[in-house]
């Protein structure tokens, strides 16, 4: 039971509540659902000409970086990004290449940044997946919003959390690892930092002085130094592509590693 196949799972429609808890959640195993958000206005809406037009001049968190790992270990420490506070508009710019910049932009702010920051924007998605919500008994915690520049890569990592994630446009690139292969996936102990912009536009790296070391992977699963962390090799990782219109879901406690393509919209 511990073993996993080869490849995600495709399903064809959204499950019943019950069949998903039973067939999915319980047994603690993604799938790719197919035809879940076919009905989303945000599909066929959300273009860069229309989110200029609805959230525009908004101020809104960017998360900016030089290299485009943000929340990741670099130079011995867990560094976090720059949140900077801009103008979406200006942000599209970047992503639309009408303005070149050397850093990497990724909105990505959790903490359910799509109903605090994109409140406009939530009518053309559901705030809840009716299905998921009775499975689980109760609404999410967190609606998030992600878009940015295919440079912009998030280190692997788990969550606590049940987790349905939603592509509008583009794609996303998922390396996952089932949570029996903690085992063989290196933690240490990192000093948490913070990428801050000095005057003449280069990024420093600001130690949080007060703040707990962080427990995270130092391990690149595209490009694992073997003979450093050996075990990893037991490792099996999944990969896998979740297109425009469809939902992964990506359970609690499994690693992921993901990638997307230029102005991916999740």
């Amino acid at each position: 039971e511990l073993g996993w196949t080869e490849s995600i799972p495709y399903l064809d429609r959204p499950p019943s509540p019950l069949e998903f808890y039973r067939e999915w959640v319980s047994p603690n195993k993604p799938c790719i659902i197919q035809n879940a958000i076919s009905h989303w206005p945000a599909l066929k809406k959300w273009t860069s000409a229309y989110l200029r037009e609805v959230v525009g001049p908004k101020v809104v968190s960017v998360a900016v970086t030089p290299n485009g790992y943000a929340d990741a270990v670099f130079q011995d420490r867990f560094v976090m990004p720059e949140e900077r506070q801009m103008p979406f508009m200006d942000f599209l710019d970047i992503v639309e290449k009408k303005v070149t910049s050397p850093n990497v932009f990724y909105v990505q702010k959790q903490c359910s940044n799509l109903t605090e920051e994109f409140p406009e924007l939530v009518c053309d998605v559901q705030p809840d997946i009716p299905w998921m919500s009775e499975a689980l008994g109760k609404k999410p915690d967190a609606v998030n919003f992600w878009f940015g520049e295919s440079a912009a890569v998030t280190s692997l990592h788990k969550d606590h959390y049940e987790n349905l994630y939603c592509v509008i446009s583009g794609e996303k690139h998922f390396l996952l690892h089932p949570p029996s292969d903690r085992p063989f996936i290196p933690y240490e102990l990192y000093q948490p930092a913070t990428y801050q912009v000095s005057e003449d536009g280069s990024f420093e790296i600001v130690d949080e002085k007060s703040a707990d070391k962080v427990p995270w992977i130092p391990l690149d699963p595209l490009n694992p130094n073997l003979e450093q962390y050996p075990e990893y090799a037991q490792a099996k990782p999944l990969q896998c592509t979740v297109r425009a219109g469809e939902m992964l879901y990506l359970p609690s406690l499994w690693f992921h590693h993901v990638q997307q393509s230029h102005g991916c919209i999740a």
